[in-house]
């Protein structure tokens, strides 16, 4: 079985020799083919940039997108019309900072949907999006879902 590879590539340039508090945190970051770069810092907390992307809030994206995808996929296959799909997901990093990591992301996708669209069928399939997403199972943390559904007007 062939694996599907992903790849990415990050640069940095600067100098650490004056310790902790003064080297940059900003970086750029690029995954072919794809030709648009993402510019990123570390977390403020961690003296990064507040105006660039942190790789905290890229893995919370990361598991926003693959929920997203994942039930598009399901939905479409099931001919179910979904119009309109917001999520403000949220990732909580653990207070004890010797073993950093992201240990929450609450998913609170808003889903609209077509007039006469079965609501039960859509937090099914919302259900199994999430049962299917490669990043979720890829990850340590817990991910949790708090479905919206909306009919469209």
């Amino acid at each position: 079985m062939q694996r599907l590879t992903h790849q990415a590539r990050l640069e940095w340039h600067g100098s650490t020799g004056e310790g902790y508090r003064s080297y940059p945190r900003s970086h750029a970051a690029t995954a072919p083919p794809a030709e648009a770069a993402l510019h990123l810092s570390a977390d403020p907390h961690f003296r990064g940039d507040a105006t660039l992307l942190n790789p905290e809030q890229l893995v919370v994206l990361a598991a926003s997108s693959c929920q997203l995808l994942s039930f598009l996929s399901l939905a479409a296959r099931r001919h179910v019309n979904v119009v309109r799909y917001t999520d403000n997901a949220v990732g909580h990093l653990s207070e004890d900072l010797r073993r950093a990591r992201i240990e929450l992301i609450e998913l609170a996708p808003v889903i609209e949907v077509a007039p006469g669209t079965d609501e039960a069928l859509v937090l099914t399939l919302v259900g199994q999006a999430h049962e299917e997403c490669y990043i979720a199972n890829s990850l340590n943390s817990t991910v949790t879902l708090k479905p919206t559904i909306r009919t469209a007007t």
